[in-house]
């Protein structure tokens, strides 16, 4: 690659205008995967809604954005009106605070490998890891402000099961990093081009999947917004768009939950071996199978909602510390000795 063409890929300008498009893509994909769960719900259970407004129940889509929008924006009276108003800027603050050291992909130039990346740091995992925990705090002044028994109660499941899981799944990041010998997500995902790790650490995915389902909240862990328990939890006295960017923010981070998997444990997007020469379309092939696996995974959690039932609050709990965090450290020690015996 030229001199000429690295100097524009560098130019801030331009990297700031790439990620603002990786915004773009992110809240993009966001709505598809509403709409998509929608749909998919809808066929499952014979919802009329999702199904049979407008084509494939695109216009569902448009009508429920059309209502948040024009809802009207209340406050509680009792509410403390600064943290009321700040808990969904804290909540979307997460979500772009991860876009910068998340990865999209990769492009090959003339054999030269370049990750499709905001900012590509030597500790990127522990960051990201470290930023996605701030959602926790947007989610407690979503309740604490509405000054509602029923957010605070989903607001402290929300700490009980976040707090418990956030140390499975950091014991089992840490394994991958300990085998790779580095703490950057690119050179995590590039280490994977001969085997995928999910292979080399089957235990250490499985404790990563459950816990990372628990940390986005997602179904058989939404136990802070239960809504036969707690109305809708955490969120119950937002309306319109403060309502909207709440489960926005949620559908977000299943996607860049789902890009995590797929990065520390399925290959990223290394290529498999009969594809490494294909021409057509190379430069893009390896962003396209990235993506495709991340649908995969998004999917597997979507279906999981329809097919596994709430778990009580005290059955999540006694998951993650009875039963995750003793399999995360064994998993650890796996990785260790496999480290040294592979020399990664």
């Amino acid at each position: 690659m030229s001199s000429e063409v690295i100097d524009i890929l560098f130019n801030p300008w331009v990297r700031t205008l790439i990620g603002l498009c990786l915004i773009g893509v992110v809240f993009g994909g966001a709505m598809i995967v509403v709409w998509f769960e929608r749909k998919l719900s809808g066929d499952i259970q014979f919802r009329l809604g999702p199904k049979y407004v407008g084509p494939f129940g695109l216009f569902q889509l448009v009508a429920d954005a059309i209502k948040l929008m024009t809802k009207e924006d209340l406050i509680p009276s009792k509410a403390d009106r600064l943290l009321f108003v700040s808990a969904p800027i804290v909540l979307m603050g997460s979500v772009f605070l991860m876009l910068v050291a998340i990865p999209f992909g990769a492009v090959f130039v003339n054999g030269v490998e370049y990750p499709i990346v905001g900012t590509e740091m030597d500790i990127s995992i522990l960051y990201i890891e470290a930023v996605s925990s701030i959602s926790i705090i947007g989610a407690f002044m979503y309740a604490y402000s509405s000054n509602n028994k029923y957010s605070l109660l989903g607001a402290f499941r929300n700490f009980a099961r976040m707090i418990g899981y956030e140390v499975p799944l950091g014991i089992t990041i840490v394994s991958v990093a300990v085998m790779v010998g580095s703490l950057n997500i690119v050179e995590i995902a590039q280490a994977q081009s001969p085997i995928w790790f999910i292979f080399l650490q089957p235990l250490g995915f499985i404790v990563f999947f459950i816990a990372l389902m628990a940390d986005m909240g997602r179904l058989p862990f939404d136990q802070n917004e239960s809504e036969e328990e707690l109305v809708a939890g955490w969120i119950t006295e937002y309306t319109g768009m403060r309502f909207g960017l709440g489960f926005f923010a949620e559908y977000i981070h299943l996607i860049l939950g789902s890009m995590l998997v797929v990065l520390l444990f399925l290959g990223g997007w290394n290529l498999p071996s009969f594809l490494t020469n294909v021409t057509i379309l190379g430069v893009f092939l390896p962003t396209l199978f990235y993506l495709l696996k991340v649908a995969l995974v998004i999917l597997t959690i979507i279906m999981l909602r329809w097919a596994v039932p709430r778990f009580r609050i005290d059955q999540v709990v006694d998951l993650s510390w009875k039963r995750l965090l003793p399999l995360s450290l064994l998993n650890l020690g796996w990785a260790i000795m496999l480290g040294i015996y592979l020399g990664m």
